[in-house]
């Protein structure tokens, strides 16, 4: 079962970080088709937010057509966004695990790894990175 964290610094509504987490849960394929996700007292009681909140998330997610309520029995995952049955998942996890590695070894902080990962895939532009490997 997924377990929720909310960021209050991170300027994102708490209701777009619950279906974020979900939706990388989905992704990763430690949420699948069939799994239930926690009740909204559940939820709100852990996260401290009014359960309003996690309903807004949770309708946003049943939009999408990624979940369905069940009354009385809870929210059910009915498909997944899993991308790690592609073959070249494995391979690119495995550099993804060694560059983290070296941004760590090169004395990054978490928050300046995930803004350099971040600027990098808003980059959109198309243009490569320089040879020397410095952030535009």
């Amino acid at each position: 079962m997924i377990e929720f964290h909310l960021d209050t610094r991170s300027g994102v509504p708490p209701y777009r970080q619950l279906v974020d987490q979900v939706h990388r849960a989905l992704r990763l394929g430690v949420l699948t088709e069939g799994d239930r996700l926690p009740t909204v007292k559940e939820v709100a009681a852990q996260m401290a937010v009014n359960p309003n909140t996690v309903l807004k998330a949770y309708r946003e997610l049943e939009y999408a057509g990624l979940v369905a309520p069940r009354p009385g029995v809870g929210t059910f995952v009915t498909r997944t966004l899993d991308d790690t049955v592609h073959p070249e998942y494995a391979p690119l996890r495995r550099e993804l695990v060694d560059w983290l590695t070296r941004a760590r070894a090169a004395g990054l902080a978490e928050e300046s790894i995930e803004a350099l990962f971040q600027s990098t895939l808003g980059d959109r532009t198309g243009d490569p990175l320089p040879e020397t490997g410095a952030a535009r």
